[in-house]
């Protein structure tokens, strides 16, 4: 529904031009916006006009005009003066009200649709017909971002990211709960993904400046169906579920290059159970290393598997490292310095990530 702030700065901008002044009320006769105080203002004359059959009439000095939504009655404007001038600044600025009206019912009903679409409510056919009533183009290149802001409600980050693709018609901002800001955007043939890894990085950076709010993004693929619009959104929430778990330093994920991260994510609990069971005892788990034994194993993963480097970075001698190793293997049989056994070792981390994460969410 349209403010009264935006009627009432209507109403001042006609009052300013025109020199005219404007009353604005519902039908009820209560004032909704008005360029002069309304004191003493005759509802009873405002009550017999929205009941009679007339869409204009003059009452008392002031030229009465009915306001329609759709064919509904919603407002009753006053114009006051009785001359032609003032009848005919009347009728324009019941113009620009119904006009403001129409913009706004389309602007709620495309977020509504979106939001529908995202959520996979409607049939295929219901979303190419509703599509086309509200002068959606079907067929476009699409991708979809989903924004989690570190508060819930955030509506600083929702303007600002309104403030950035305001200007951009076909591109939608809506939210689908507390604490995230999806934006689905129409693609030029040229935007690739470099294009959409450079637009979340300025949102990132934009966020995390102006909303003071440290932000996580996360993007699905670009698809090319309005149909498809709500797969890519469906990828972006498993790259920021994904993220989470798996890659905790990105602020920006990608649904593409998840990695073994997105096929461990589909895996029901239970086989993960099972796996864990195979690969480690009840006494040596992920779970019972201490600080020191997985600042060493992540250092020399991350050193693809480098003793010297390892080594070095870690400020230790190469055999107090090699020692390290070696104390590893006979807890858990596997000997990370063999590529095989390492293998394993960093899924079986993940695993464990994961199961930690989704005993978190029951």
């Amino acid at each position: 529904m349209i403010s009264s702030q935006i009627l009432q700065n209507t109403l001042d901008e006609l009052h300013t031009i025109t020199r005219i002044d404007f009353i604005l009320t519902d039908t009820d006769g209560n004032e909704v916006a008005s360029t002069i105080p309304t004191e003493g203002m005759d509802v009873n004359a405002i009550l017999q006009f929205a009941a009679s059959p007339a869409d204009s009439q003059v009452v008392q000095n002031s030229h009465f005009f009915k306001v329609f939504d759709d064919k509904k009655l919603e407002f009753i404007l006053m114009s006051r003066g009785a001359s032609e001038d003032a009848y005919m600044l009347g009728r324009v600025a019941v113009s620009q009200i119904q006009n403001l009206i129409i913009a706004y019912r389309e602007r709620f009903d495309k977020n509504n649709y979106i939001q529908n679409l995202l959520l996979d409510n409607m049939l295929s056919i219901d979303i190419y017909n509703r599509a086309r009533k509200l002068h959606i183009e079907a067929e476009a290149r699409r991708i979809v971002y989903v924004i989690e802001t570190k508060y819930e409600k955030d509506n600083t980050a929702m303007e600002i990211v309104k403030g950035l693709f305001g200007s951009r018609t076909r591109d939608f901002i809506t939210a689908v709960d507390e604490k995230s800001i999806i934006i689905v955007q129409e693609l030029r043939e040229q935007e690739e993904y470099e294009y959409v890894e450079q637009t979340a990085k300025m949102l990132r950076d934009m966020l995390n400046t102006e909303a003071m709010s440290s932000v996580k993004i996360a993007y699905g693929t670009i698809v090319n169906e309005i149909t498809q619009v709500s797969r890519s959104y469906k990828e972006a929430k498993m790259a920021l579920d994904v993220g989470k778990i798996f890659y905790m330093e990105r602020s920006i994920v990608a649904y593409n290059t998840l990695g073994i991260g997105r096929l461990i994510y589909q895996l029901p609990v239970p086989l993960c159970q099972m796996f864990m069971k195979e690969v480690f005892t009840a006494e040596a788990t992920p779970d019972s290393f201490d600080e020191e034994t997985l600042t060493t194993i992540n250092k020399f993963f991350e050193n693809s598997l480098n003793v010297s480097e390892t080594a070095r970075q870690l400020y230790i001698h190469r055999n107090t490292l090699v020692y390290r190793l070696e104390k590893l293997q006979k807890s858990t049989g596997l000997d990370i310095r063999v590529f095989d056994d390492a293998l394993t070792f960093k899924i079986a981390m993940m695993v464990t990530n994961y199961m930690k994460y989704m005993e978190r969410e029951i």
